[in-house]
């Protein structure tokens, strides 16, 4: 029999007393700080959107000065350890703690628990909260535009076991989410060498001297802009196509099928791509995606605005490799602009220049990098699947280990 089997046997042989959230912790919701007195340093404000994963995400905060409030905003501060909820937006519902040695402050809409630790601990409540997300979603309304209430929150039931059977179970699930933790920083730290083993094998070959001869893309093919294609044209089946965003999120370095298609009439009216092409993201969010490449090795195709087919005589893979090379990414550091989107010019585009060996050393070259692109995709494929299988078999024993008999009185 195990630790915690012991406890409930001598603990709670019969089942344990369920309560509201509402009765054994207070509830804080956050200030109104006004965004006109936002500033980049100062005291750090504690945002729906900087709660993420569990934790809290660091990387887009704002700040105040405290002298800009007459307020007492003490009861606002979350410290080590507290527990937080986002009240509205598009991450309602989720859960986060602070895991960092900083404090922060509640804005509006994002909410904290304080719980009553003489008859519930923080830790157990905050693996009893994960346990609730689809829960307190569903109670926000859900939808386009969900808004979670503090008074549905504390109406919440949940299982309140005696503080060592608390105690025992929050070891356990502390200690696996400790394990799956060090897992993943392993399998992410591997996944990051290979991929600099790869880049630096990749511009190894890729680079050339006077050996060769060196031509700008526009002397080797030409643009072909798409035009028409948006995403609510898409269909269950019909025409393949592809929506440029999807470069972005979807494709690797090559493709033979597309997971989207437009009705044959609709096809009609728009540009295509041709087996063979490279097709190529004209707008991005930053200098280091914008002409994102993609081998086509398929059919014909319809092609988005903001992407390019760009047809040429060399071997496929090779130039899109080369547009993936860290030289190309110093290019466009130069020549991209943009301030809510980055672009390239069609011009500065094809004015960049390549080495042109011959077809048959293309395609060595596209064999050797071939290679090592479908072992980066499957460490890449891999650590989310094993990252996720953890997961669902800490959410399996979580569940099993807060799931208890109600006492009735």
């Amino acid at each position: 029999m195990s630790r915690l089997d012991e406890l409930i046997t001598e603990l709670c042989p019969d089942g344990v007393e369920y309560k509201l959230i509402g009765d054994v912790c207070d509830f804080i919701n956050g200030f109104a700080f006004k965004s006109s007195k936002f500033q980049g340093y100062g005291e750090p404000i504690l945002r729906i959107s900087n709660i993420q994963d569990k934790k809290i995400d660091t990387s887009n905060l704002v700040y105040f000065n405290l002298d800009d409030y007459t307020e007492d905003l003490s009861k606002y501060i979350v410290n080590k350890g507290d527990i937080v909820v986002a009240m509205s937006g598009a991450t309602t519902g989720k859960i986060g703690v602070n895991d960092t040695d900083s404090i922060y402050y509640l804005n509006q809409r994002v909410g904290k628990f304080v719980p009553n630790e003489k008859i519930i601990l923080n830790r157990f409540l905050y693996h009893i909260l994960t346990s609730k997300t689809q829960l307190i979603y569903q109670i926000s309304g859900g939808g386009a535009q969900p808004n979670l209430s503090s008074e549905k929150l504390k109406q919440i039931k949940i299982p309140l076991p005696p503080l060592p059977v608390q105690q025992e179970i929050v070891r356990i699930l502390d200690n696996f989410t400790e394990l799956t933790a060090e897992l993943t920083a392993e399998l992410t730290a591997e996944l990051t060498a290979r991929r600099k083993q790869y880049e630096y094998y990749r511009d190894l070959l890729l680079t050339f001297g006077d050996e060769v001869e060196w031509k700008t893309l526009g002397e080797i093919g030409k643009l072909i802009r798409g035009s028409g294609l948006l995403k609510s044209d898409f269909v269950e089946e019909g025409f393949p196509c592809i929506h440029y965003g999807q470069i972005h999120t979807y494709y690797g370095t090559s493709a033979t099928e597309t997971i989207s298609f437009v009705s044959v009439d609709k096809s009609k009216k728009l540009k295509k791509a041709k087996k063979g092409d490279v097709l190529i993201a004209g707008v991005s969010e930053n200098v280091e995606d914008v002409c994102k490449p993609l081998a086509w090795l398929g059919g014909d195709i319809c092609i988005s605005g903001d992407m390019f087919a760009f047809r040429h005589n060399q071997n496929t893979k090779y130039i899109t490799y080369l547009l993936q090379t860290t030289d190309f990414s110093r290019y466009k550091e130069k020549f991209a602009h943009g301030a809510k989107v980055t672009r390239l010019r069609q011009d500065k585009l094809l004015a960049y220049k390549i080495p042109v060996p011959p077809l048959e050393e293309q395609e060595r070259i596209v064999a050797i990098l071939d290679r090592f692109d479908a072992l980066c995709n499957d460490l890449t494929s891999g650590i989310p699947a094993e990252i996720e299988a953890r997961q669902k078999q800490y959410e399996y024993y979580r569940d099993k280990l807060l799931s208890f008999k109600e006492v009735t009185a």
